[in-house]
């Protein structure tokens, strides 16, 4: 189940903005900036707002395996559709449907795993570490099969690479047609996990109570934080790809297996995450982070201004996407389990909820507003073409959140913390 969950978003999110920006002579759709900006941040701001919401409605009325399956045919046929559309509008209303159909499967697949499995601390990781293997053996496979030639041993991931096709752009649409075919097809397998009936009682009013978790200063602050980490993570997405083709050299085949390297990493930051916040605490965790974001975007920004370094400048652009691993751990994982420990026992789910609302709904919203902004400061106003610019830019946004982060965070959670590094690994895991 969790690697074919991630199996269906692996395959085509680390190539679409290749695609979606591409240009119209390479098969590519010729979509700006500033559009895909909008395009994601909508899709993904509109999905995230509504998850936790028809999770609910699952939980009271219906079978998790078979809503899970519901969901997964009508966002399979909407994936496959998005091939064949070619203008933006059309593109930002099947963007925005697929998401509000795919963001509560993620949550359905863990409370699936959660009802099931005997020992939760010890089971669950090695079952949530497959959807990270769905993901790298997606975004590894297609490439090779569809859009190289010649396929050669090479030292950096996925080891086995060749010359892109001459179409490779244009093929790239067959990625979200793929997608769309496993998706139907995981919905299949679907009705073979096991039952899992709707719960008894299920607390209204537990969204809405969740919002008072923001009267603890330390929350405010770590949410406060996390508005503009998330729009300068989400700006990632849209520019990783027009980046490492233009200005590394990658060739368009290679740059979702090059991301892959982040995926890596994060299981292993994760792996360590508990003794990070035993050791040091949430403090310097979220620090860690920040500066995560701070060096990656600074060694690109560098990277993108270094034409001599050649081939050691292409592998210090891909191996830099480890820190991708303290980003997405020491950050994101580290805050949702600060949330948990913070909030009371009967509004836990409904906060994480919320705050992923926040930081996966409100964040991505001003992502748009900002690669507009992005690509009249450093391109033609319509593309960034200065990506040192761009990437420096985005690393003092870090730079400056981490700082203050660090000035006004104060951790408010209990002093009890004898078993923290088992529980909050295991949270960590369970986030992502």
């Amino acid at each position: 189940m969790m690697f074919l969950q991630y199996a269906v978003w692996g395959i085509w999110l680390p190539i679409l903005s290749l695609y979606l920006m591409g240009s119209t002579e390479d098969g590519g759709l010729g979509f700006t900036g500033a559009q895909l900006g909008t395009l994601m941040g909508l899709a993904a701001s509109l999905g995230a707002i509504s998850a936790p919401f028809i999770c609910s409605l699952a939980d009271r009325h219906f079978s998790a395996q078979r809503f899970l399956a519901f969901l997964l045919l009508t966002g399979g046929i909407v994936k496959f559709c998005t091939a064949f559309s070619t203008d933006y509008t059309t593109w930002v209303i099947l963007s925005i449907l697929y998401s509000v159909l795919y963001m509560p499967t993620i949550s359905l697949t863990n409370s699936i795993a959660f009802s099931h499995l005997d020992d939760k601390e010890k089971d669950f990781p090695r079952v949530r570490i497959w959807g990270t293997i769905g993901w790298i053996a997606a975004s590894w496979i297609f490439p090779m099969i569809y859009l190289q030639t010649d396929l050669k041993f090479q030292a950096l991931p996925p080891f086995f690479a060749g010359a892109d096709l001459p179409d490779a752009t244009a093929r790239l649409a067959m990625a979200l047609k793929v997608s769309g075919v496993i998706s139907i097809l995981y919905a299949g397998f679907c009705f073979l996990l096991p039952s899992t009936p709707p719960k008894d009682k299920v607390e209204s009013i537990a969204v809405v109570k969740a919002f008072a978790m923001l009267k603890h200063p330390s929350i405010l602050v770590v949410v406060l934080a996390s508005l503009p980490i998330s729009i300068i993570h989400q700006i990632y997405f849209i520019e990783a790809g027009p980046y490492l083709t233009e200005s590394i050299g990658l060739a368009t085949s290679q740059v979702g297996p090059a991301m892959t390297v982040g995926q890596v990493a994060e299981i292993a930051v994760l792996a360590m995450l508990g003794f990070f916040l035993t050791r040091f605490g949430f403090r310097i965790t979220l620090v860690m982070g920040g500066l995560g974001y701070v060096f990656r975007y600074a060694i690109w920004g560098f990277l993108a201004t270094t034409e001599t370094l050649g081939s050691m400048g292409t592998t210090v652009a891909i191996l830099s996407q480890a820190l991708h691993g303290f980003c997405f751990a020491c950050f994101f994982a580290g805050a949702y389990i600060y949330v948990d420990r913070i909030v009371s026992d009967d509004i836990r789910n409904s906060a994480q909820a919320v705050f992923g609302i926040i930081i996966l709904g409100v964040g991505p919203i001003f992502s748009g507003v900002v690669m507009g902004k992005l690509a009249t400061i450093y391109g033609d106003g319509s593309i960034v073409t200065n990506f040192s610019g761009m990437w420096y830019a985005l690393s003092t946004v870090a730079l400056i959140t981490t700082i203050l982060l660090f000035a006004f965070f104060r951790d408010e959670s209990s002093d009890d913390t004898s078993s923290e590094g088992d529980i909050e690994a295991e949270a960590a895991i369970e986030t992502i």
